[in-house]
């Protein structure tokens, strides 16, 4: 395809479009929610393959009404049929829900239905209007500072004659943050999971969120095209090391074609570099670009069996040029091509999830950046053998009880991983990981316990321990993804956990209460030591935390 075909493509998609929806935005918690119910169903759902997300609401909402269809199969709980009703109230426009009036509007006008704040709808129009709002205060053993946070804002959806959907997030936030995101914050010049931002006070960052796009149908039923500006997440973990949602969103095209037992995902991405400074060495708030395009392909293999290939490309230069032909949709095409010498950074790799009964779910990913066969043989720890993975399950309805489910997962990564020559080609956005949080060098295990005792209340425990090999200012053993590889310490003798010794101890405890749709009252404790050969970089957490969100995922800084 040639540039002028695909601007062509790109105007004229949305007059050919059809039923079109905005995406759930992405949250841990409602996703678990979704995919607890894939696993209890014991297949795969037919409306989206849940290793991309996020889903559209059209078909989230198609597969809340199957699940309604056969419930009583399912052997649901109190709990689960609770949950089903929020989430078909929560798309109600896509759904059969009859229970997503209110009973009593506030002021005639406002909330008519439970979910919306303002909706219309209309023949060919399409509208739902929510405030967004996070208040919270904290306070950190030790420490005379008190943590806050206070975002406002506005979501908004809708779709025109369901042909056009569109979404629009905009949030300003102040904050406070506990001593560990302070640290990081200090050391990495960003906000994590944030764009630009300035000092607030002594202690306090604020900055400005916003998320958008458009999306439409290119060919009905199967070819979907997203435009805008947002975050993509592929696997079916906590972590991925593929594409997360730990570095804030990017300008992105997309395009999805579901066929058959097959789902490919093509995302053609402007990434930012890194910071620029001036003569002075202060901060003049601007960042060069750099370009991304990430191929997914998976098929289903069975009913409970998904596996995946895919590859993903970082190019640019001072310059900030972009090479149209990376827009070529073919997977691995430019991987075949960095073999033959080429400067910019490819990745391939694969991914898997399958379903075991109504109850367990394993999934797992692999990453090879830069690795030679003979290498990995020979077993003599060759710098550029870099690659990285993820092995993990998830077991619902522990022991029979009911919504009480449990995950557990193992994530590594070999030095060097995601970094590459100079800042224009590595695997980072705005100067965080576009893979794994912890970058490269490191192990992880992840365990995450989610208990529903009462139908408004949620608690869920968590915990993190991982090893991994820290820089130094003057070193580099592999954990910082922006660093340059040619500044390694050595060719051979290269493994995990080289460099500055640290042990990470995360773990949360939190407990949810939800008042009213995506109403959440939260209390949440987080105890978090870091343990490294160099003593001044020992830490010691003990944090508290209450708060209130409305129409906003929970925060997680868990690194």
């Amino acid at each position: 395809m040639n540039r002028s075909s695909f601007l062509f493509l790109l105007v004229l998609s949305p007059v050919f479009g059809f039923t079109q929806s905005a995406n759930v935005p992405l949250n841990r918690d409602y996703y678990h929610l979704l995919e607890r119910y894939e696993i209890l169903n014991g297949h795969f759902s037919d409306q989206f393959h849940s290793e991309v997300k996020p889903y559209q609401r059209q078909r989230v909402g198609a597969f809340i009404d199957s699940l309604y269809d056969h419930s009583d199969l399912l052997k649901l709980s109190e709990r689960d049929r609770f949950n089903l009703v929020y989430l078909a109230n929560d798309s109600w426009e896509w759904t059969g829900s009859d229970s997503s009036d209110s009973q009593k509007p506030l002021l005639r006008y406002f909330y008519k239905k439970k979910p919306d704040l303002l909706h219309v709808e209309v023949p060919d129009f399409d509208l739902h209007l929510n405030p967004v709002i996070y208040f919270s205060g904290g306070k950190e053993q030790g420490s005379d500072i008190t943590t806050y946070r206070n975002t406002r804002g506005l979501e908004l959806r809708g779709a025109i004659s369901r042909r056009l959907g569109f979404y629009s997030f905009m949030s300003t936030t102040q904050a406070v943050n506990p001593g560990y995101v302070r640290d990081y914050i200090q050391s990495n010049g960003v906000v994590p999971g944030e764009g630009f931002w300035k000092k607030f006070k002594d202690n306090g960052v604020d900055y400005f969120t916003a998320r958008g796009y458009i999306n439409f149908e290119v060919v009905k039923k199967y070819v979907t095209a997203e435009f805008g500006f947002d975050q993509t997440f592929i696997g079916s973990g906590h972590r991925s090391v593929i594409l997360s949602d730990f570095s804030p969103g990017y300008t992105y095209l997309k395009f999805n074609t579901k066929i058959w037992k097959l789902n490919y995902t093509n995302i053609f991405a402007q990434a930012f570099a890194d910071q620029k400074y001036s003569a002075t060495g202060s901060l003049d708030g601007t960042f060069p670009k750099k370009f991304l395009a990430s191929h997914h392909l998976s098929i289903d293999i069975s009913r409970r069996l998904n596996i995946g290939v895919f590859e993903s490309v970082v190019i640019g230069d001072s310059t900030e040029r972009f090479n149209a032909a990376y827009l070529n949709p073919i997977i691995f095409y430019r991987a075949l091509e960095h073999q033959g010498g080429s400067s910019e950074n490819a990745m391939v790799g694969m991914d898997f999830k399958w379903i075991i009964g109504h109850s367990l779910s394993l999934y797992g990913q692999l990453v090879l950046d830069e690795f030679l066969l003979d290498e990995i043989k020979s077993g003599e720890g060759w710098w550029a053998n870099k690659f990285g993975g993820q092995m993990g399950g998830k077991y619902i309805n522990v022991a029979a009880i009911p919504n009480l489910d449990l995950q557990l997962e193992y994530n590594f990564a070999r030095p060097y991983l995601h970094a590459h020559e100079d800042i224009y080609t590595n695997y980072a956005h705005y100067r965080q990981p576009l893979g794994h949080t912890l970058g490269g060098n490191f192990t992880e295990l992840v365990g995450i316990i989610r208990y529903q005792p009462l139908n408004r209340l949620f608690v869920t425990g968590q915990i993190n321990i991982a090893n991994y090999g820290d820089d130094t200012p003057d070193s580099n053993w592999g954990k910082n993804v922006m660093k340059s590889y040619n500044t390694r310490e050595m060719e051979y003798g290269n493994k995990i956990g080289q460099g500055v010794a640290t042990k990470l101890l995360f773990g949360q405890l939190m407990l949810s209460y939800m008042w009213k749709h995506n109403l959440f009252f939260d209390v949440s404790g987080i105890y978090r030591t870091l343990d490294s050969a160099q003593d001044a970089n020992d830490t010691n957490t003990r944090y508290l935390k209450a708060a209130m969100r409305w129409n906003i995922a929970r925060k997680i800084h868990d690194f």
